[in-house]
């Protein structure tokens, strides 16, 4: 099962159909991407399920409906176990950016947490899932594809959040914080976490 976030409401590739009646099941050869955005953008809409065999396949072509932007973020721990968290827009969020040109993806994610916390020493030690969502810049909808990595950090410096970047605050938060601040999470965050 694939789930690809826009108004953090799913469309989700899988091979089962849903009962419930606030999802819409539709096969690819049916799907209209604006149709189910507009769909989307309705509250008694929970998600759009594109129904097929195989999922990998689907995916590849929705990947092609869209202009794409690469990122790649983490999903970072120091040494007490806790999760550093940027909050931007009035939301949590893990610190992800943009790849430039050329760059690796996984030198991606280490750049931009760096940039947009301040945090230092980190080490890659797994990768994590890619998540996908569909934003409108320009007038034009874009879908953001962000490759996740587990990282820890052993340094215990000052954060520095990136206000250039709208970045109020970067936090390291515990385990017993966590369900209080999901709640001001992306849904494709909330998967991470």
């Amino acid at each position: 099962m694939y789930k690809i976030f826009y108004l953090d409401k799913p469309i989700v590739i899988t091979d089962v159909k849903s009962d419930n009646k606030n999802v819409h099941n539709i096969k690819f050869k049916d799907f209209n991407l604006k149709k189910a955005l507009k769909n989307l953008s309705k509250t008694n809409i929970s998600s759009i399920r594109i129904i097929g065999k195989d999922k990998e396949k689907l995916l590849k072509k929705f990947l092609k409906l869209l202009p794409k932007i690469i990122a790649a973020g983490g999903k970072v721990l120091n040494q007490k176990g806790e999760i550093l968290f940027i909050f931007r827009n009035n939301k949590w969020d893990l610190p992800k950016g943009k790849a430039e040109y050329n760059e690796n993806i996984a030198d991606t994610a280490i750049r931009e947490v760096k940039e947009e916390t301040g945090v230092t020493k980190l080490v890659i030690t797994k990768p994590l899932e890619i998540t996908y969502h569909i934003f409108k810049k320009n007038n034009t909808f874009r879908l953001k594809v962000t490759y996740w990595f587990e990282m820890k950090s052993m340094a215990d410096n000052q954060l520095i959040p990136q206000v250039e970047e709208g970045i109020t605050k970067a936090e390291w938060i515990n385990n017993s914080e966590i369900d209080k601040i999901k709640k001001k999470c992306y849904a494709n965050i909330r998967l991470l976490i």
